[in-house]
Order: structure tokens, then C-alpha cells, then sequence
């Protein structure tokens, strides 16, 4: 599944170091779960794409609860730090996520391209110190293994900045996400701008 989730405009952009540490931290706890996995995840700034696997309505409900759970804790704790007063206990995804099931291997390799370059959609790869990078590290695009710039290579090409800890994320399991795109190509571009859904 493809999904969406928005973020309160008092929560600010969610792509600051501190803000991304806390998502991080969402990603771990919710990596704990059997029946629940986020595959791919891209931050922009009001809000976050997520390309998931679930057993079953029930785990992609519960999934996404405790995802948000975690990450409106740890967002209210980052944005309060150094900040005098108390802390921020308010709202900070007030909405129900979208979501949409991917069903085809062509909606399977936009959604890929979509969520890792989602970034150069909204033109954050013209901001400096983005425009000097590759793939965007507020995002998972570290860990696929299917860049076109990689060519015949092992392994990857990219090392993150200075202190970078990468976000939690898991190989896929299900056929579409991990070979079924690969039907319209085998590869994606890391300099791909992905067209509006």
C-alpha cells in the first residue's frame, strides 16, 4: 500500500534533523511488528509517504496507529526541545492516513519512483545543501538496491552525511514491490522527477 499521512502546520517542516530523528525513531518501534512493515518511506515537508506490506486490514490499522503513536511523541518531544515552556502535547497528524493498494506491476514501479523522489517533485533537490546530493536522505532511498546509477555494481553507491542513522526499513515481501515492477524496467533513476498521482 501506498499511503499518506499529514502533518499539523504548527509541527513546522518535517524535514529537520531533529524531527527526522524522531520519525526514525518511529520507524524502530515499528519494526517490532510481524504483521506490519514499512518497505520505503520518504519525508517531505508537511507531510510523509510510506510504501507498506500488511497481513491484513486489522495489521495495516494497527500498523499505521502505532507508527503515528511513535512518531507524534517523538515529533511533539523534538519540536519542545530548547524551547521554554512546557512541552507540546498537541495534535500533530490530525487527519485518517490515505491509503492506496497497489495492485499492478506498473502501479507498483510508480509508487517505487514516487515515494524515493518525491523530493524532486516538490523541488527540494534545488536547495543547498539538498541540490549537492544524489538521493534524498530524508528518505529510504539509501536502501534500494535498484538505481540505475548503480549499474552492474555490488552493493551501494552512497554514504550518507556526517552522523547520518538511516531510517527503519524492511525488504520487501510481497512480489509486487520486490520483483513484479521490475516488469516495466529493472531499474529506476536516481534524476527521475516523478509525475503528480
Amino acid at each position: 500500500m501506498h499511503v499518506v499521512l499529514r502533518a499539523v502546520s504548527a509541527v513546522g517542516s518535517l524535514r529537520r534533523r531533529r524531527r527526522y530523528q524522531a520519525i526514525r525513531e518511529a520507524t524502530l518501534t515499528t519494526a517490532r511488528r510481524e504483521d506490519f512493515r514499512i518497505v520505503h518511506l520518504s519525508i517531505q515537508r508537511t507531510h510523509i509517504h510510506l510504501l507498506v506490506e500488511a497481513r491484513d486490514k486489522a495489521a495495516l490499522a494497527s500498523g499505521m496507529q502505532g507508527f503515528q503513536i511513535s512518531a507524534a511523541k517523538h515529533l511533539n518531544a523534538a519540536i519542545s526541545k530548547g524551547r521554554p515552556g512546557p512541552r507540546r502535547r498537541g495534535t500533530v497528524f490530525p487527519d485518517r492516513y490515505h491509503a492506496e493498494i497497489i495492485t499492478t506491476p506498473r502501479q507498483a514501479r510508480h509508487a517505487l519512483r514516487y515515494v524515493m523522489l518525491n523530493w524532486r517533485k516538490h523541488r527540494e533537490d534545488r536547495v543547498a545543501p539538498m541540490n549537492a546530493w544524489s538521493i534524498d536522505w530524508f528518505s529510504s532511498a539509501a536502501m534500494f538496491p535498484d538505481w540505475t546509477e548503480y549499474g552492474e555494481e555490488e552493493g551501494f553507491l552512497w554514504r550518507g552525511p556526517p552522523t547520518y542513522d538511516p531510517l527503519q526499513v524492511f525488504r520487501a515481501q510481497t512480489w509486487l514491490l520486490a520483483e513484479g515492477w521490475k516488469i516495466h524496467g529493472t531499474t529506476i533513476s536516481c534524476r527521475d522527477i516523478p509525475a503528480a498521482t
